[in-house]
């Protein structure tokens, strides 16, 4: 049977990510949501409908006229220092627009909810699911909160933990990690990465198909998400101007505390992944392989 499946955050890079790999599969019924226009990475093949989900009224007249069977709700505010600073701003996008899809979509929607590493303190490292978040920032904080409206709306659900998300989309309003090394790196540019934070870096072709599993899942679970590696923000950097050749030199390491950003950030993430693989069939995809996707898709595009 199709299944109608509304993506919220279409202009993003998971939006645009989960349109490529759906492409021409007929059992799906794709809609897009976003504030604002269709951009470049949303393709015109996909229906679209601009939504301010922050508006509960708009959000219960887009959900009734697209009836969605699974939202993923990838839409969020997502800048780590601009939710410190302006609180209110994030409440309002990452939970009262979480809160307003789960009133007003239609009773069977299953809900996909992609949440963060923030909301661990990153004391430890490499997490699982059944430890306790304790979040350090607004941000983390906003997501947990928005996890628990998912947990307790009573409906089918799935939530997905990711971190340090990179790839590439056609005219992306943000970018990330990689993005922002190769161009600096190919402008001659020094910079300074912290070497005493640790991630997992995933792909985002990689947290599009674990979406695209946990909607076709009938479990209700939290499911960690990212590449199966643990590494430093430095030496990603570094990995990444490896598989781009570019001068490594111009890359310098600084600490976490002499960066005076208004938000915290956990010092050690990492994610243990056997539920997702166990129970989704999720395959991590490492971050040498993830780089040289990544490298493969940005060379094709320009």
């Amino acid at each position: 049977m199709r299944k109608t499946v509304l993506v919220t955050g279409a202009n993003g890079l998971l939006g645009n990510a989960i349109f490529r790999l759906t492409k021409g599969q007929g059992r799906l019924g794709i809609i897009a949501t976003g504030r604002g226009e269709r951009r470049p990475s949303v393709p015109e093949a996909i229906p679209y409908t601009s939504c301010n989900l922050e508006d509960e009224q708009s959000v219960k007249t887009m959900l009734e006229d697209v009836k969605p069977d699974v939202i993923i709700h990838g839409a969020a505010m997502t800048q780590v220092d601009a939710c410190e600073q302006t609180p209110d701003v994030c409440m309002r996008a990452n939970v009262d627009a979480t809160r307003y899809l789960l009133k007003h979509a239609p009773a069977h929607t299953r809900m996909v909810f992609v949440s963060t590493d923030f909301v661990f303190d990153g004391t430890k490292g490499m997490y699982r699911e059944t430890d306790a978040p304790n979040p350090i920032s607004v941000y983390g904080e906003s997501k947990l909160l928005a996890e628990k409206e998912v947990i307790n709306s009573g409906r089918s659900y799935a939530i997905l933990r990711t971190m340090l998300v990179y790839g590439y989309a056609p005219e992306l309003s943000r970018t990330n990690i990689v993005l922002w090394v190769v161009d600096s790196l190919k402008n001659g540019k020094n910079i300074r990465v912290v070497d005493d934070q640790f991630r997992g870096p995933t792909l985002v072709d990689n947290l599009a198909n674990a979406c695209l599993l946990a909607s076709d899942s009938h479990n209700n679970s939290v499911y960690h998400i990212s590449s199966s590696d643990y590494i430093s923000m430095y030496d990603f950097a570094r990995k990444i101007a490896d598989v781009w050749n570019l001068d490594d030199t111009l890359i310098s390491p600084i600490k976490s505390s002499e960066l005076g950003q208004p938000a915290a950030r956990p010092p050690k993430t990492g994610f243990v992944i056997d539920r997702a693989m166990e129970e989704l069939n999720f395959r991590p995809i490492s971050i040498d392989e993830g780089l040289r996707q990544m490298y493969k898709r940005l060379t094709n595009n320009h």
